[in-house]
């Protein structure tokens, strides 16, 4: 399965989601696909869509796609990270009316070249070959994503215990 997710940003990201319903119909793509639209206005002909969906059932589809292709927001690439997941990030474009600005664009290249852990689609007629070689291109990405909770919690429990309260 394919889950793609545009977020929840009030802008449309009509281009994402017709390109893959369109792979969908002309059989690029031959597994079910399931797209969560946000606030597009483009709905999907091939994919079974919602709108919005809760946290756990995101969590879920993300949980058992074999690929997630997601929006260039941080919370929506860092959640399939956290599953041992590459995402495929296409940033939100303004030269399109997806966003505000490029800052998607700018961040998800840093990440991807910082820690190349994510598969980033700046131009959408790429997704097809991104998706139909994406064994290929998740072989020489190192998925390591670490947290600082421990380091954190080391640090507050020692500043705690230096206050000295009885």
């Amino acid at each position: 399965m394919i889950f793609v997710t545009v977020g929840t940003h009030e802008q449309q990201f009509n281009r994402l989601i017709k390109k893959v319903d369109e792979l969908k119909r002309d059989g690029i793509i031959n597994e079910p696909v399931f797209i969560q639209t946000g606030f597009s206005t483009y709905e999907p002909k091939y994919c079974e869509w919602k709108k919005l969906i809760p946290y756990p059932e995101m969590l879920n589809k993300v949980k058992e796609a074999r690929i997630i292709i997601t929006h260039g927001g941080p919370a929506s690439f860092i959640m399939p990270l956290q599953e041992h997941k590459i995402p495929i990030v296409v940033p939100r474009q303004l030269k399109f009316e997806e966003h505000i600005n490029d800052h998607q664009v700018e961040f998800a290249k840093m990440v991807e070249k910082r820690f190349n852990y994510i598969i980033g689609v700046y131009d959408i007629k790429d997704l097809s070959d991104v998706i139909k070689n994406y064994n290929a291109f998740i072989s020489n990405k190192e998925l390591v994503v670490s947290s600082n909770n421990i380091e954190f919690n080391e640090k507050m429990k020692d500043l705690v215990n230096s206050f000295n309260i009885k």
